[in-house]
């Protein structure tokens, strides 16, 4: 399965560990996730803001499912998750630190019932749940 992988780049990038860890995690259960962070996507030049942003849709589109780490601000992964929600209508697992003090209201108020919000204190719990949405969403 294509699985959209986001996280902070530009933005508070403390837990950029825990979205690369999710990465490996998914690609040794033989998906595909989709991230610049994944090594296996990098760009062998710089891209531009609007090659960034139309690779990421294009992304995004290919994906049945969006994993986002949140525990670091970025606007661009609220704008992604908004987009898979309610443009692409797929479902998204949000997962952010325990030690984070407090997530975005617009994640943690979202009535949405694509969003999966999840609270995780270390890697081993991290890959338990991204194992069980992605066996959720490879069940229907």
């Amino acid at each position: 399965m294509i699985v959209y992988c986001a996280g902070a780049i530009k933005g508070d990038t403390s837990y950029q560990k825990y979205l690369k860890e999710i990465i490996i995690h998914l690609s040794s259960l033989d998906h595909t996730p989709l991230s610049e962070l994944n090594e296996n996507f990098k760009s062998a030049i710089p891209l531009t803001d609007k090659e960034i942003f139309k690779r990421d849709i294009k992304w995004l589109e290919q994906s049945k499912i969006m994993i986002a780490e949140i525990s670091g601000t970025s606007l661009g992964v609220g704008f992604e998750i908004s987009y898979a929600l309610y443009e692409l209508k797929i479902p998204v697992l949000a997962l952010y630190n325990s030690k984070v003090e407090a997530i975005s209201a617009m994640i943690s108020g979202c009535t949405s019932k694509l969003i999966t919000t999840k609270s995780y204190k270390d890697i081993d719990e991290l890959k338990n749940i991204v194992s069980d949405f992605i066996k959720k969403h490879t069940e229907n």
